[in-house]
Order: structure tokens, then C-alpha cells, then sequence
């Protein structure tokens, strides 16, 4: 194949599980140009992708009136169509991806096994052995079917020198050294009931911090910011706050160089996991067998509740989901991590 077509458009969590799909398609394709379409605020994650060849930045905010829509899926379907693919693979499988893989030419178009929104109906979803299990898998089983050999499943992600340099400046800046241990906390998500209370995290920071470890909070947005300030109010020593403070390229180096990341099932911690950190997702209304830290997985810890798994984004009950988790869970977790020699090299 010459010329492949993946449209993976949102979210950074998706678009992360999505990565080792390009290491795939360039394991058995070299030569392949790879194009891949994706929105603004996933953009700078696949800049760090030696795989991908040509990013196509997919403006969605931009087609919801009708006159950005007449002014900007004109010069969208020419970038498309300036070339002729083998392969489209829509790993999104909704509408708007549909529509972006029905604007290429390709002999083949396929989707992953969840397509919805009559996705479906442009490409053809592939029901692989691993349509029950983890979403990369199912990603990559869409991969396989256009002959890619998945020997090793790698997310190519590369940082940078510049921007470890500046990534330790900014450490500095916030008062710590990168060369100490450290333990991210990742303090936000999207869906309400994928957030940890702050009040747990406080109190896991200051035992991080009895432990000679320094807890370091990343994130994103003015709700992780309200979070991170609540957190900094309640412990005895404040974390060292970088929410807000770095670009993706800063914070995966962040991520590589940490002994351990804790969070919920969220952009950062799945980019925690791809990147080879010991990662602890904390976990509710999603599935860990689905959407848990790949490759680590038995470090996933699900809330005891008998309505876990419910994937919705609020709680019908009012529950305060994650609040199931006690600090004590996390604190046998990172112990059991840190006795194992790896997490320290």
C-alpha cells in the first residue's frame, strides 16, 4: 500500500489509543504515506508521531453554521483528494468521520466494530478477535485487516530536546527537580464521574510526600485549576502545580520521567500508560477491560459498586462515583509498584 487514509478525530484519549495503529501501518508499510485527519486540541499529540506524514486539521466549530460549512468543506475535500488512497480507516466510526472518509477516493474503507451514526454505511466495520476487549486492540484489529502484521504494539510518540529542556526549567520554576522521584497526579477529566475528590488526592500527596516522593499535579482547563487549588488548600505541603503550565510535548516528558502516574480514565494517564509509565487509573463508570492503562492493566482500581460500568457521564444516582475508592487503595497500589525494581529505572 502507498497511500493510507486514518481519520481519528477526538478525544485525547481516543486519538491516543488510536497511535499504534501508524507504528503498525509503518511496521509493514514503510514506504506508506500515511495521512491522518484529526481536530485542533488533539493536533500537537500526533506532531510527536514520526509516523504520521501529513496531519490534515479537521475544524469541526468551524462547519456548525451554514455559511462556515459552504466556506470550508470545499478547500476540506481538496486537501483530501489531493491524493488517491488504498486504504481509509475510520477509527472514529460517527457521522462526522464518515463524512470525512466518504470524501476520499479508496477502494477500501474500513471502520472499527463499534460504528455508529450510520458510519458504517461508508465503511465496513471489521468484527476482529478482540471486538469484546481493549480499545487499542480493536483499533489495531482494523489495521490487521488491511495486512498490517502487529508484532509490537508501540504508541511513537518523540519529545522533543528543546522541550525536555524546557519542560525541566519549568519543573524548576515550580519549585522541584525533575531528577528527584516524583508521582503524577492526573486531577481532571471530562466526565464528572471519572474525577477522584480532591480531598483523596490531598491526603495521597502528603503520604507521597512522607515517603520522600513528590506528588506533581497536571492538567488542564479552568476545572482543573479550581481542582488543583483545592487540592493545594487541603494538604499539609502543597504538590508542586503544573496544571495549565504545559503543552503536550511537556507533559508526556513529564509523564516519562515520573515513578508513577495516578488519575481517572482520562487523556493523560492513558498517555501516561502509552509512554511506559507505571500508571494507576481509578476507575468507575467505564470499563478497565475496555479502557484501563493498556499493557497495565491489573494496576487499574475499580470503585465497589454493583453499578460500575455504566458509561454514563454523570451518575443518575448522585453518586460521587470514584469517592468508593479509599485513599488506602492507592497508597497499597503505589507501594506495591514501588517495591518492584522497574519503576525505579
Amino acid at each position: 500500500m502507498k497511500n493510507i487514509l486514518v481519520v481519528k478525530l477526538s478525544a485525547i484519549g481516543d486519538v491516543i489509543h488510536a497511535l499504534p495503529v501508524s507504528y503498525a501501518i509503518k511496521e509493514t508499510y514503510p514506504d506508506a504515506h500515511l495521512t491522518w485527519v484529526v481536530e485542533p486540541p488533539a493536533y500537537e499529540l500526533l506532531t510527536m508521531n514520526p509516523c504520521i506524514d501529513e496531519i490534515i486539521r479537521f475544524e469541526k466549530k468551524e462547519f456548525k453554521s451554514i455559511g462556515g460549512f459552504l466556506s470550508h468543506y470545499g478547500p476540506l475535500r481538496r486537501r483530501i483528494r489531493q491524493r488517491s488512497y488504498d486504504a481509509v480507516l475510520d477509527l472514529q466510526g460517527l457521522f462526522k468521520s464518515a463524512a470525512i472518509a466518504r470524501l476520499a477516493k479508496a477502494p477500501v474503507k474500513l471502520g472499527m466494530c463499534n460504528m455508529r451514526e450510520f458510519s458504517d454505511r461508508i465503511s465496513k466495520p471489521v468484527i476482529g478477535p478482540n471486538a469484546g476487549g481493549h480499545i487499542v486492540e480493536r483499533y489495531l484489529d482494523v489495521a490487521r485487516a488491511i495486512g498490517c502484521r502487529v508484532e509490537n504494539v508501540v504508541f511513537p510518540l518523540t519529545v522533543p530536546e528543546c522541550e525536555e529542556d524546557l519542560t525541566r526549567r519549568i519543573f524548576s520554576q515550580a519549585g522541584a527537580d525533575m531528577g528527584n522521584p516524583y508521582v503524577v497526579f492526573a486531577v481532571g477529566a471530562n466526565w464528572p464521574n471519572k474525577r477522584w475528590p480532591t480531598e483523596s488526592f490531598a491526603a495521597l500527596g502528603d503520604w507521597l510526600y512522607e515517603h520522600r516522593l513528590i506528588p506533581v499535579l497536571v492538567g488542564g482547563g479552568p476545572v482543573d485549576e479550581q481542582r488543583a487549588a483545592e487540592i493545594c488548600a487541603q494538604t499539609e505541603i502543597p504538590p508542586i502545580n503544573l496544571v495549565g503550565r504545559t503543552n503536550f510535548k511537556q507533559l508526556t516528558c513529564v509523564l516519562q520521567n515520573a515513578r508513577i502516574v495516578v488519575g481517572g480514565d482520562t487523556g493523560p494517564v492513558h498517555l501516561a500508560a502509552g509512554v511506559g509509565a507505571p500508571t494507576i487509573m481509578l476507575m468507575g463508570p467505564t470499563d478497565a477491560n475496555r479502557n484501563g492503562p493498556y499493557g497495565q492493566l491489573e494496576h487499574a482500581i475499580e470503585a465497589d459498586r454493583p453499578c460500575r460500568h455504566c458509561w454514563k457521564r454523570a451518575c443518575p444516582k448522585g453518586l460521587d462515583c470514584l469517592a468508593a475508592i479509599s485513599v488506602q487503595q492507592a497508597e497499597q497500589k503505589i507501594s506495591a509498584l514501588l517495591s518492584e525494581k522497574s519503576t525505579w529505572q
